[in-house]
């Protein structure tokens, strides 16, 4: 089955459209999952803890969202969606990695 030009371009535009606006993760069931898979005394501060990260990472994306590239938000937002609950944290840290690569 052959794919059309035309075909790829519109499939390279929703890429682009979807990486345009920030993703809406929801950080209480990660971190709930994250904080189930510690054995600590203290879960509900870890789930706290946990919480506040993700809100603060959600924070700088919101600052920081149109200063990366569309190339680096089509490739680091489908690997949120591997191996579990998307993290802003994760994000975040994908993008800047990647933007600092092509910096250098």
């Amino acid at each position: 089955m052959a794919i059309s030009i035309s075909t790829i371009v519109a499939g390279a535009h929703l890429v682009v459209a979807v990486a345009d606006q920030m993703p809406t993760f929801h950080i209480a069931r990660s971190c709930k999952l994250d904080t189930a898979a510690t054995a600590s005394d203290s879960v509900q501060q870890s789930l706290n803890n946990c919480v506040d990260d993700e809100n603060r990472a959600r924070q700088q994306l919101g600052g920081q969202w149109s200063k990366f590239s569309a190339a680096s938000k089509a490739q680091c937002i489908p690997l949120e969606g591997i191996g579990g609950d998307p993290s802003y944290v994760s994000l975040l840290t994908c993008l800047q990695m990647d933007k600092w690569e092509k910096d250098d």
